[in-house]
């Protein structure tokens, strides 16, 4: 029975369960030991778990940080690229993790966008070429206790403006 706070009214559709799919195989994502329980059909929206079992345990037989850590990684910055679209670069800058309490037993993350979100991201790289944005995380179990909490800071850039960037910043390099 999934927690209370994981409960929506988004759909899944072939696509975005053949894509979650897909990354729970992906042995990247395998190795963390997590597991994706939903990927809404517009990308906005996933839910996944973690428990404590033979890939996730640590000396002292808690889940280990570094499974949290990993198991959050890469979803707001592919949900963004896959929201935005083309058009857009995106990419992951920096994360933190803050451990409140130890993980033994199962733990569940959400990551949700608003559609005022995405709109402001896109005003703020309309108005400035590129913006970058603080997404909080919390890993907590059924019951909705938080046991670590994260911050990933994403880059997003206007695809022409990222290349004009990056390429006077190559031609900076080759000057020296």
């Amino acid at each position: 029975m999934l927690p209370s706070f994981l409960h929506t009214t988004a759909k899944e559709n072939f696509t975005s369960k053949k894509y979650r799919w897909f990354m729970n195989w992906y042995p990247m994502f395998f190795g963390t030991g997590g597991k994706i329980l939903f990927w809404s059909s517009n990308h906005m929206e996933l839910h996944v778990r973690l428990r404590k079992n033979l890939w996730t345990y640590n000396l002292v037989g808690t889940i280990f940080g570094g499974s949290m850590f990993a198991a959050a990684d890469p979803f707001y910055m592919v949900m963004l690229h896959t929201i935005l679209g083309k058009k857009y670069v995106v990419w992951d800058k920096k994360a933190s993790i803050r451990f409140r309490k130890p993980g033994n037993t199962s733990l569940y993350c959400l990551f949700k966008f608003t559609p005022g979100q995405i709109e402001d991201i896109k005003q703020q790289v309309a108005e400035n070429g590129s913006t970058e944005i603080t997404l909080p995380l919390l890993w907590r179990d059924k019951n909705g206790a938080a046991y670590a909490e994260i911050e990933r800071v994403v880059y997003i850039a206007d695809k022409a403006f990222y290349k004009a960037k990056k390429g006077a910043t190559q031609a900076v390099k080759f000057k020296a």
